[in-house]
């Protein structure tokens, strides 16, 4: 079990407190100590709270998350799939408040001017880590696709597919919700391309999540509908077959009944006429369905 631990890093011009998997008590002397909102603390201690963003008067409160589910593991809920950072973001100062280490809060570079700046990295580096993730699920739907209309069975594993709509959904909700958190961001003029480059990059994730629930719903869609037609053609083989060999059966059924006096039974080539009988029939049957192009 990870423990709590707390780091203090002091750049030139403001200081940054890096909390990380605190009590409920630690966290309480923290808040004390730091005058910050406990309610707003309270929402950094829950581990499935959404994006959010609330303006303070002596500080803002921000909560992103970050993409941390292992490759291939089968999501259905937001907690699983990511885990977040709470931000406390003032002119002199910016903490963070998590359960979860992650690897990019090592920070080693120590040039930062001012808390936005930090913040800005940190964000950026929360947003990426769904990129790499969201790249390998669409070329995963990308493969589901080339298997459902270039191999001869056509089939894709449809547990497996709705468990990736699921991610995918899951997916885009959080970023939607990161993109309205970034869009009412306000940061100094010389920090405003660095957060015009993380809104770059939250859009593509973000189009990139659509675009595979675009086309997971096709694909099902289009999987039904040919999963259909098969059932169609073999109904139709079927239903060519009965009517060939319907009437020929009545036939059989008919001279298999061996009455005494059924004439037809002592014609000497009674046998031979019922067989050619019985091939007109087909023939007929067989020109009706041609003219027909059922055939």
């Amino acid at each position: 079990m990870q423990t709590s631990s707390q780091q203090v890093i002091e750049f030139e011009k403001f200081r940054w407190i890096d909390l990380t998997n605190p009590s409920k008590q630690e966290l309480k002397e923290f808040a004390g100590i730091h005058e910050l909102d406990w309610n707003l603390v309270l929402d950094s201690l829950q581990p499935g709270h959404l994006p959010k963003m609330e303006r303070l008067d002596k500080y803002t409160f921000i909560i992103l998350r970050s993409y941390t589910a292992p490759k291939g593991e089968r999501i259905t809920r937001h907690g699983e799939l990511s885990n977040k950072i709470a931000f406390f973001l003032n002119e002199n100062r910016l903490i963070t408040v998590h359960r979860k280490a992650f690897h990019f809060l090592q920070i080693e570079r120590r040039d930062y001017d001012h808390p936005q700046q930090l913040f800005l990295d940190i964000a950026y580096q929360m947003i990426l880590s769904f990129g790499e993730p969201v790249e390998a699920q669409s070329e995963l739907i990308d493969r589901f696709e080339r298997n459902l209309f270039l191999k001869s069975d056509g089939q894709i594993p449809l547990e497996e597919l709705y468990f990736q709509k699921i991610k995918a959904r899951i997916g885009k909700k959080l970023l939607t919700l990161t993109q309205s958190v970034m869009s009412q961001v306000n940061v100094r003029e010389k920090y405003q391309t660095q957060l015009q480059n993380l809104r770059d990059e939250l859009t593509h994730s973000l189009l990139l999540y659509e675009e595979i629930l675009d086309d997971a719903h096709t694909l099902l869609n289009t999987y039904l509908s040919i999963t259909s037609k098969r059932s169609n053609d073999v109904m139709k083989v079927l239903t060519i077959f009965s009517a060939f060999f319907l009437p020929l059966t009545f036939i059989v059924g008919i001279y298999g009944m061996n009455f005494e006096h059924m004439p037809e039974l002592k014609w000497v080539n009674g046998y031979y006429y019922s067989l050619l009988l019985m091939a007109i029939i087909g023939l007929v049957i067989y020109l009706w369905f041609r003219r027909m192009r059922i055939l």
